[in-house]
């Protein structure tokens, strides 16, 4: 029911994850990532405590397809998972089980994987896919927002998208970007006007002003 992206920026070394699904309230159980250390999706059956695991294991020096391989070994329902993994060097790793519902489908490459279940035809993580190339002048932030949005264009979730959530992590101890819409008929052209806000002079001012978590103690 869920289609999803985690990418890494060689040049800034960012790392971001984005998530569209027909249900409520996907940012709260799909994405987990930290900075400097990699991100996870997992859905189709979520298991928000794998993910959570996953960032653990990253952190502390597992690659992408290592870390992938422990989430696998660890949960004797992976067969009704979907995983997609980036580490910090870039290095990604997907799992699509047997039994997530059709389409589903995932790929992974040098700084990209993508994954979704329940979608129209395996044409939407593809679309994703071409997307995220194309625009590779762009800020890893709106490169994401762009696949997802294509994603949608090509199909997405069969039943609709109906919450959508994006997060962006580089040097602080949480993300730099963090938002979500839990329901809605457009969901990821919500995302693009809170991201918009995001930016705008007044939250970015208060935003450069708050703890890091990296001041010295």
């Amino acid at each position: 029911m869920t289609f999803s992206i985690v990418a890494r920026c060689p040049e800034t070394g960012r790392i971001g994850a984005a998530t569209a699904t027909g249900g409520p309230a996907v940012g709260a159980l799909v994405l987990h990532g930290e900075s400097q250390v990699g991100a996870i999706a997992t859905q189709a059956m979520t298991n928000p405590i794998a993910g959570l695991k996953g960032i653990g294991w990253l952190r502390q020096g597992l690659g992408a397809s290592a870390c992938l391989e422990r989430m696998l070994t660890e949960d004797d329902s992976r067969d009704l998972r979907q995983w997609i993994v980036i580490d910090s060097q870039g290095k990604s790793s997907d799992w699509t089980g047997q039994a997530c519902l059709p389409w589903c489908g995932s790929l992974s490459e040098k700084n990209l994987a993508i994954a979704g279940n329940m979608l129209v035809g395996e044409q939407v993580i593809h679309t994703m896919q071409r997307s995220y190339r194309h625009n590779n002048h762009l800020e890893l932030t709106d490169r994401l927002l762009l696949a997802m949005q294509a994603g949608a264009a090509a199909g997405g979730d069969y039943r609709g998208i109906r919450s959508a959530a994006l997060k962006v992590w580089n040097n602080r101890h949480y993300a730099d970007i963090d938002i979500r819409c839990d329901w809605s008929d457009d969901p990821l052209s919500e995302l693009a006007v809170i991201l918009k806000q995001v930016r705008a002079a007044d939250y970015a001012n208060f935003f450069a002003q708050i703890p890091t978590g990296n001041e010295e103690r």
